[in-house]
């Protein structure tokens, strides 16, 4: 016989879910995440499914495009064409598999991170102004945030 301590109902998981402070709190941040998504900076010469594209090869570098269409739950037909293009840019490579020459990996060129970094710095110029107009106390209120906010990006990155 399992003790009660030991076990969780399912409602009790739902809970949070039910909450409506917790509902309002995830309608923001998918707000806030779709709003900086796209105030793609003035620097990015590059359309945001390209963006999206190499930062994800920049964290996950010797990915295959199918890695690639599945991590970002999109078509690999747009993959493919996305990483054309961003091979045509000097931004990623292809490199072929060692043991498996149908298989490729695409990795970063040094001018891709490079890009990537200073399209990361003007998107953080576009936030660092909007941080710099909250209260004080906002601005401590989402510091204190921090390490929640981190926390849940890296549960949501591995789902």
């Amino acid at each position: 016989m399992t003790d009660r301590q030991d076990t969780v109902s399912a409602e009790e998981v739902r809970a949070p879910e039910s909450d409506a402070s917790v509902h309002a709190l995830t309608v923001t941040l998918r707000e806030l995440a779709w709003t900086v998504h796209y105030r793609i900076p003035d620097r990015a010469q590059v359309p945001s499914t390209e963006l999206t594209l190499l930062k994800q090869i920049i964290d996950q570098p010797g990915s295959t495009v199918g890695q690639l269409s599945a991590a970002l739950n999109i078509r690999q037909s747009n993959t493919s064409t996305a990483v054309r293009s961003l091979v045509e840019r000097g931004f990623v490579e292809r490199v072929p598999d060692t043991s498996d020459k149908r298989v490729v990996h695409i990795h970063a060129t040094e001018q891709g991170e490079t890009e990537h970094a200073e399209i990361a710095l003007a998107w953080a110029a576009g936030l660092d102004d909007a941080i710099a107009a909250l209260s004080p106390e906002q601005l401590q209120q989402l510091m204190d945030a921090h390490d929640a906010l981190h926390a849940l990006e890296r549960i949501i990155r591995a789902n």
